[in-house]
């Protein structure tokens, strides 16, 4: 088992990802393309960044920070509690509204009002858990 955001984890939910027709299929037909960034408020860069190209992860921290379009932040706890009992749309944005879970770049609403693109956020959630 993995520490979240190691390299072993990131690696491993690279590959549970794009393995994972119910994300990677609604991403591909909205031809998803982005690099998101996960990490923790007291820490400036992110613990783990991955490069979406049409719905599939193509690389895990290789992306600069100016290539970074969602850059998403919780404390480790809040990760935690997030990942162990993956949340739906209204867990998430319960976690966003009271700042548990903080976009740094990125629109949080913009990003809801898409099904295809909530859909795949809420889903990648319970695949972090898997792979803690």
């Amino acid at each position: 088992m993995a520490d979240l955001f190691s390299s072993e984890w990131a690696q491993s939910f690279k590959e549970a990802w794009n393995a994972d027709e119910e994300i990677t299929t609604p991403l591909q037909r909205a031809g998803f393309n982005s690099v998101v960034a996960f990490g923790v408020p007291e820490i400036d860069e992110p613990l783990f960044v991955m490069t979406i190209e049409n719905g599939i992860v193509s690389s895990i921290n290789s992306a600069s920070s100016d290539d970074i379009h969602w850059d998403i932040r919780a404390t480790t706890d809040d990760w935690l509690s997030l990942i162990v009992k993956p949340p739906g749309l209204m867990k998430l944005g319960i976690a966003y509204t009271s700042r548990k879970l903080r976009f740094r770049k990125g629109d949080y609403a913009t990003m809801i009002r898409d099904p295809s693109l909530a859909g795949a956020f809420v889903k990648s959630f319970a695949l972090m858990g898997k792979v803690l």
